[in-house]
């Protein structure tokens, strides 16, 4: 989202400018020069900026900046429409009030036309490229739909149908009932009841859980499934009325969508919404690829040192669980001798560290290039790979191996899995393996619940200086 709201910006200034730039040409008074020169005044800066600060509210007022996934490219139009009309009145007022000459008619027709149509054509551009994508099988979402009546039924269908929607239905959740005999039919599994859904939800990869039940007779039993999702940080959307149930969700963000005859109500405690992902997943690529470029010196002299010391591969490769729980191997400069994982339940013993995974001090594990990679995090460079396929974020909750999240037994710490995990976090800089594991999971939590770039930029800039301070990473 960071991207598109840059661009928003650069859109909104260019506009500007150009608009002026065609009306200056007309007004013998002021050349295109004379009227740059004049902007370089820091009372017609400040002006500038409120005037883009206020394109930013109005984007932000007319939900252009949230997931739009079940609204068609007509309901965008329209938005951005809205959008550059109440920002030009916005403008037209301006100037009458502060008497600049530039306020002519094709002044502010220009910057009208030329706003929408820029904001609209990269949000179609943003589109076309998402469902390229997902028609692609890339970014998939699973999906889990509580509820086996005929409309949730047809829903799943249509759902499935749209591929540029992503979406692959799971299966379905719903206590026995004489309407599961029409079910059967429709060709999709049962996967579970509702008492064994926190259990399937904990044990498989799951993105979203939609929920067609009437409410009237089912309101505890769905209070308790959007509770249980909201904690392992899986997003709900409801298909039917549920303002009387949303009000008590306090520790959950709504958003209201129509996709057909349905009304969609999404509720989540994660990152909502696919341009905040998209803008992330840009940064990422783009980061990774030039600090690969720039640190493939260390690369190659970490590789021949691991060859010449120790006989083994020179990367570790370890199955980690990445966002929703999906599986992935997560790549590091070998530290250990070769087969090290074979040794580790001789070790448990020794174990310093709390809650479910494993950690010694001194590991005699550790080959001797090993520690110098350790203690200075270059073991962590290859997973830099990791973030260029997608898998990992730059920032983000470390990875855990199968084996740590087997030992899990609370809920509310899975909810960590609702982000990509990252190569740094608040754990990195905020004491590392000196933390409990439920410090650990905590400063996690904290992480999901105040993302934002800059949150990411500054946990960036601290993790050098913490890495200087504290040994080894995980």
């Amino acid at each position: 989202m960071v991207v598109l709201k840059v661009l928003d910006q650069i859109t909104f200034i260019v506009c500007l400018l150009s608009a002026a730039a065609i009306v200056s040409r007309q007004l013998e008074s002021l050349s295109f020069t004379g009227f740059l020169s004049i902007r370089m005044k820091f009372s017609n800066f400040l002006i500038l900026l409120l005037l883009a600060g206020i394109w930013y509210a109005l984007l932000h007022l007319f939900d252009l900046y949230h997931s739009r996934r079940f609204e068609s490219w007509k309901t965008d139009i329209i938005d951005v429409i809205h959008a550059s009309t109440v920002c030009t009145l916005v403008l037209f007022v301006l100037t009458i009030i502060l008497d600049i000459a530039i306020a002519k008619p094709l002044f502010f027709f220009f910057f009208w036309f030329s706003l929408t149509i820029v904001t609209i054509s990269l949000r179609i551009i943003l589109r076309i490229v998402l469902e390229f994508f997902r028609r692609q099988g890339l970014y998939v979402t699973y999906a889990l739909i509580v509820g086996t009546n005929s409309r949730a039924v047809e829903f799943a269908h249509s759902i499935e149908n749209k591929l540029e929607l992503g979406y692959r239905i799971i299966g379905f959740v719903d206590n026995d009932w004489p309407g599961l005999i029409n079910f059967r039919d429709s060709g999709y599994p049962l996967v579970a009841n509702f008492n064994d859904l926190p259990a399937y939800l904990r044990t498989h990869v799951i993105d979203e859980v939609f929920i067609d039940l009437p409410l009237n007779t089912f309101y505890r039993q769905v209070s308790e499934i959007v509770f249980h999702c909201l904690e392992q940080g899986i997003m709900v959307r409801f298909l039917s009325d549920s303002f009387y149930l949303l009000r008590n969700l306090h520790m959950a963000r709504s958003k209201f969508e129509q996709f057909n005859e349905h009304l969609v109500i999404s509720v989540t405690n994660g990152f909502m919404g696919d341009l905040p992902l998209v803008a992330k997943r840009v940064f990422d690529f783009i980061a990774a690829l030039v600090l690969i470029v720039i640190l493939s010196p260390l690369f190659l002299l970490a590789a021949f040192l691991i060859k010449l010391t120790s006989p083994g591969p020179i990367f570790f490769l370890q199955e980690r669980l990445g966002f929703n729980k999906r599986l992935f191997k997560m790549i590091k400069f070998r530290t250990m001798i070769a087969g090290a994982e074979k040794h580790q339940q001789d070790l448990k013993m020794f174990n310093e560290a709390s809650g479910p995974v494993f950690k010694i001090k001194n590991d005699p594990r550790v080959t001797s290039v090993g520690k110098i990679l350790r203690k200075t995090s270059l073991d962590e460079l290859p997973q830099l790979i990791n973030v260029l396929t997608g898998e990992m974020s730059l920032v983000g909750p470390r990875p855990l191996p199968v084996q740590d999240y087997q030992g899990f037994n609370e809920d509310w710490q899975r909810r960590r899995f609702s982000v990509k995990p990252g190569i740094t976090c608040l754990w990195q800089i905020m004491g590392r393996s000196s933390l409990s594991f439920d410090e650990w999971m905590k400063l996690d939590m904290q992480y999901i619940d105040q993302w934002s770039f800059w949150l990411d930029i500054k946990i960036l800039f601290l993790t050098l200086p913490a890495v200087l301070k504290e040994k080894g990473a995980y």
